[in-house]
């Protein structure tokens, strides 16, 4: 939720709509069209939406794996949760078909990627440090 958080406001500082972005991850369903969407709809909206919480949920499934060792540090649970951020980013846009990547890269610049890509990363490590003051 939270990458979906900076996805928003990112893709409303760069396109001036905020769904443009969510928007884009529909592709995989409604082609080239869902990239040109910018107001808020359920069919690109809510399935990008949808697209992208499962993408985030696989990745933190791999995350969390790699944390069942013992009790990790402050520091190896964000450098872990930054490095499977990494790798996302790497598999989303290097080795993914076009076909089937987010979309997020036709409407926000570097920037925009890199805070989306480190409110990934933030989200798998404040859960992992929340459950563990637990």
């Amino acid at each position: 939720m939270l990458s979906t958080a900076v996805l928003s406001w990112r893709s409303r500082r760069e396109t001036g709509r905020g769904a443009t972005a969510t928007n884009a991850t529909s592709h995989w369903v409604w082609g080239e069209p869902a990239m040109r969407r910018r107001e808020p709809s359920v069919r690109h909206t809510a399935l990008g939406y949808a697209i992208h919480h499962a993408s985030s949920i696989f990745w933190a499934v791999a995350f969390e794996r790699l944390m069942l060792r013992k009790r990790a540090s402050v520091a190896r649970t964000t450098g872990t949760a930054a490095a499977v951020s990494a790798m996302a980013y790497a598999v989303d846009y290097g080795l993914t078909p076009k076909r089937l990547t987010p979309g997020f890269e036709r409407h926000l610049d570097a920037r925009g990627m890199l805070l989306t890509y480190a409110a990934v990363a933030a989200g798998f490590a404040l859960t992992a440090l929340a459950r563990r003051r637990r």
